[in-house]
C-alpha cells in the first residue's frame, strides 16, 4: 500500500467512524467497559491506537520519506511492502516487529480482492510462522472440532463461549452424520476410542481430552462484505463453528458504504479475536502482546488523518 493510494478521492470521501485529528475513536480494547450495552460504547470517546504499544515508526518514516521502490520479487512499485509477494520493500525482517500468536490462523481471500487495498498482509508480514493466506476457491480441509470460522451469524457464539462450544463438539461428533470430508476423520475418532477403552475407563479417557486445548486453526475470510456470501456459504466451511466479534467498531479509512461501523478490517478482526482469546480462553490479562499486529495499520492511519486534516474532510 502507498501514500499514492492514500491520496485517492475515495480515500477524502470516506468516513473515518468517529475518528478525530488525535486519532480517537472507541473504548480501548483493553477496558471492561467493552461488555457493556452498546449505546454506552458508541458515545464513550476512544484512544484505542494512540494508546498500542507499538514498535517504533521510525523506519517506516524513513521509507515514506524515500518514497516508492521496486519490490526485487516482482518489479512492482511499492511502499514499505509488496502486496503481491508479501515482503518488504526497502526494509529489512530485523527492522519490523515480529508477532507470535497463540494459535495458527487461515485466511480465505477472495480472488477479486484488491491485493493494495486488503489489510490480510500485515498480518502475513508481522506474524509469518502464525498466518496462513489462501485465494478463493483454494480451502484446506478442516476439522469441525478443531477449527472454528470468524463470521457473524445467527449460529455465532461469542469468544467467550467458543471453547466450550468446541468441547461439546468433541464428544458429540462421534454421534452426528458427517459430510463426506469427515468420513476419514469418523474413522480415526472411532480408533482412537477403541485404543482409549483398552487403556482405561470412558470417564478417564474422557478426562485426558478435556485437559487439551482443541482449538488448533482460526480462520478468517478477506473479501468486502459484499463479496463474502460465496465464501462463507462454502460446503468446507458450513460444518465449523463461526464465532462473532461483539462491541467492536472499525477505524478502517476505506468505510464500505453503505455497511456499519461495526464491519472491521481483517487486521482488526484477526487482533480483536486474538485479546478476546487472550482474555478469556487463556486466561490471561492483556497487555499488549499482539499490539504489533497493528504495525503498518496505525501508521497507514495517521497519515489518512493527516491528510484528510490537511485536506479539511476532518
Amino acid at each position: 500500500m502507498s501514500v499514492l493510494v492514500l491520496q485517492d478521492k475515495s480515500v477524502n470521501r470516506a468516513k473515518m467512524s468517529g475518528l478525530d485529528q488525535d486519532q480517537r475513536h472507541h473504548p480501548s480494547c483493553r477496558e471492561k467497559t467493552l461488555a457493556s450495552d452498546s449505546s454506552d460504547s458508541r458515545e464513550l470517546p476512544s484512544q484505542q491506537l494512540q494508546g498500542l504499544k507499538l514498535a517504533s515508526h521510525a523506519v517506516l518514516e524513513e521509507a515514506q520519506q524515500r518514497g516508492r521502490l521496486k519490490c526485487s520479487k516482482c518489479g512492482g512499485s511499492r511502499m514499505f511492502f509488496c502486496y503481491t509477494c508479501c515482503s518488504l520493500v526497502g526494509m529489512s525482517l530485523q527492522d519490523v516487529p515480529t508477532v507470535k500468536l497463540p494459535v495458527k490462523i487461515d485466511i480465505i481471500k477472495h480472488p477479486n480482492e484488491t491485493d493494495g487495498k486488503s489489510t490480510a498482509i500485515h498480518a502475513k508480514i508481522l506474524a509469518p510462522s502464525d498466518i496462513t493466506i489462501y485465494t478463493y476457491p483454494c480451502i484446506p480441509e478442516y476439522q469441525k472440532d478443531k477449527v472454528v470460522l470468524v463470521f457473524p451469524g445467527p449460529r455465532a457464539v461469542s469468544v467467550q463461549d467458543m471453547m466450550k462450544c468446541l468441547h461439546d463438539r468433541s464428544h458429540d461428533s462421534a454421534d452426528e452424520p458427517c459430510r463426506k470430508r469427515l468420513k476419514t476423520e469418523q474413522v480415526q475418532g472411532s480408533t482412537r476410542t477403541s485404543e482409549s477403552s483398552e487403556s482405561g475407563t470412558p470417564d478417564e479417557a474422557k478426562s485426558s481430552v478435556s485437559k487439551v486445548d482443541p482449538l488448533q486453526r482460526v480462520v478468517f475470510i478477506d473479501s468486502t462484505w459484499n463479496q463474502t456470501n460465496k465464501i462463507s456459504t462454502d460446503e468446507r466451511l458450513q460444518d465449523l463453528l463461526q464465532v462473532e466479534l461483539k462491541m467492536r467498531k472499525t477505524c478502517f479509512w476505506r468505510h464500505q458504504k453503505g455497511k456499519p461501523d461495526t464491519y472491521l478490517a481483517t487486521i482488526e478482526a484477526i487482533y480483536y479475536f486474538l485479546m478476546d482469546f487472550h482474555e478469556h480462553c487463556l486466561d490471561e490479562e492483556y497487555s499488549g502482546e499482539y499490539d504489533n499486529l497493528l504495525f503498518f495499520y496505525s501508521y497507514l492511519h495517521s497519515i489518512v488523518n493527516k491528510a484528510k486534516t490537511s485536506a479539511g474532510k476532518c
